[in-house]
């Protein structure tokens, strides 16, 4: 059920007009809806059930601190790729025991800081990753939870940036030479096997290809077993794409009861990590008409939302709706561009839409709640925006726009050499 409706021609979030939050918080301005948030989640945790796991929460797709306290409230787990996403956890309140720590690139020092914390797990991308990992736990004289983040070579049919579950990609343990790395690991000190995991790709419309992996995973599953490394958990990664143009993806409900049925009689725990299917269409990016630039050849309408707050539609070609926040009275409807201030041609936000504006209108990018303030940056010395949480009639300030003393702060000066 979507929070966005149209009352008396006004765009609405939980019945809060979408223009007064642009007038009370500016634009480009991250708004997001805390229902929506609740009901995504526990769309999950209801499809789970009583079966043993955990539903963990993508940091990565949506940071802050005020919609993980909303999921931590909730009882969330959380999947985490970084110290600083950790920290961020803890600080809205999550319990580490919930954590997964999942990423390629772990260093010593989030290594010991996850351990000190008392994390559920690690997951594990490689064999040079494991052989650290043991080696900081026995330093730290403590035991590190782990599973193996295995690659399965299932093409998961998903843009080429957000495949994670082919052989040429950079995750993971090849499936071929997982077992080898599992008996290492049930060898060394500091180290529990607890589960086996697998990432295939983000915003998958279809489960074929996660029950093309979980036949995969569950075949070594049992290989395991048969060498004495019992399995206690299975982590099948990041939940279902989203719709976000004419996508029809499975039921969540349906997704994970056919899960647990092809478990057969395995007594395994089950570990999911959605993100973008939690928070992507909870969120818009609200952005002002700056200028019409109609040419010969294209209509420009020049936004003051830009890549640097939304990089999805330059870096992934990503579609997302364009809604007036109320319609215009005066114009034609004609085919935009809406591109921003920024010096690339690449800095555009959404290409050949239908739509009637105005200097001065303010529009929303529909289904902004995923990875798109968390990629945001300061390119063109553009102060990021504002991050807004609307529950029920009230709308909280949940991050300030930033200043230009933000953006320089920890910069400094040379100092002047003589003469100067």
């Amino acid at each position: 059920m979507s929070v966005f409706e149209r009352r008396d021609g006004d765009l609405c979030l939980e019945g809060l007009a979408l223009n007064r939050l642009a007038d009370d918080f500016g634009t480009p301005c991250y708004v997001y809806s805390r229902a929506a948030i609740e009901q995504a989640y526990l769309q999950y945790a209801e499809a789970l059930g009583s079966h043993p796991g955990k539903i963990c929460y993508a940091v990565k797709a949506n940071s802050n601190i005020a919609v993980l306290q909303v999921l931590a409230q909730l009882g969330s787990g959380f999947d985490i790729v970084s110290e600083g996403e950790l920290r961020r956890v803890l600080l809205a309140g999550g319990d580490p025991a919930k954590v997964i720590f999942s990423g390629v690139g772990k260093t010593r020092d989030e290594m010991a800081f996850a351990l000190d914390c008392g994390i559920a797990c690690f997951n594990v991308e490689s064999a040079a990753e494991l052989e650290l990992l043991s080696a900081v736990a026995t330093e730290c004289n403590a035991v590190a939870p782990v599973s193996l983040r295995v690659n399965p070579d299932v093409d998961a049919q998903t843009h080429p940036y957000i495949s994670t579950g082919l052989k040429e990609n950079k995750f993971g343990i090849d499936i071929n030479t997982a077992l080898e790395v599992y008996q290492r690991a049930a060898s060394l000190p500091g180290i529990e096997v607890l589960g086996v995991d697998c990432h295939i790709g983000s915003q998958l419309t279809e489960s074929q290809p996660f029950f093309d992996a979980l036949e995969r995973l569950l075949l070594l599953i049992d290989e395991l077993a048969d060498k004495g490394i019992v399995i206690e958990h299975l982590d099948l990664g990041g939940g279902i794409g989203v719709r976000y143009r004419d996508e029809t993806p499975p039921s969540i409900q349906q997704h994970i009861d056919t899960i647990k049925a092809r478990l057969g009689d395995r007594k395994l725990a089950l570990m999911f990590e959605p993100g973008r299917s939690i928070v992507a269409n909870a969120g818009a990016l609200l952005t002002e008409v700056l200028f019409l630039k109609p040419t010969e050849h294209k209509n420009f309408a020049i936004v003051d939302a830009a890549m640097n707050d939304n990089i999805r539609p330059s870096l992934y070609q990503a579609w997302q709706a364009v809604e007036p926040l109320r319609a215009a009275e005066h114009a034609e409807t004609l085919h935009w561009d809406l591109v921003g201030p920024i010096c690339e041609t690449g800095d555009f936000i959404a290409k050949d839409r239908e739509l009637a504006l105005e200097p001065g209108q303010r529009l929303a990018l529909m289904s902004s709640g995923a990875y798109g303030f968390v990629m945001s940056s300061n390119y063109n010395s553009r102060p990021r925006v504002a991050e807004v949480l609307v529950d029920g009639d009230q709308a909280h300030l949940i991050r300030a726009r930033e200043t230009f003393d933000d953006i320089v702060r920890g910069e400094a000066l040379l100092p002047l050499s003589e003469g100067q």
